[in-house]
């Protein structure tokens, strides 16, 4: 770590837990903006997307019913498990 990375830390560990985690996610969201190149990562979707209709189509795919999904997300809500 340089100097200045040194000293930058040192005055980001004096601040609130709430200044360090705002810190930390503007820090985090701008490697994430800095990796992302936009066609790529519709490219990766789409393929993403086509892998799972063929999932659904084939029979691989389970599936769930709606009201299903509810009662179980109500129940762990309710019962946290």
């Amino acid at each position: 770590m340089t100097q200045d990375a040194t000293e930058l830390l040192k005055r980001a560990l004096a601040l609130t837990p709430e200044e360090r985690a705002e810190l930390a996610g503007s820090l985090l969201e701008s490697l994430d903006a800095a990796d992302d190149d936009p066609k790529a990562v519709e490219a990766a979707w789409s393929e993403e997307i086509a892998r799972r209709i063929g999932d659904l189509d084939s029979g691989r795919a389970k599936t769930v019913p709606w009201e299903e999904v509810q009662t179980r997300v109500s129940s762990k809500l309710t019962h946290g498990r």
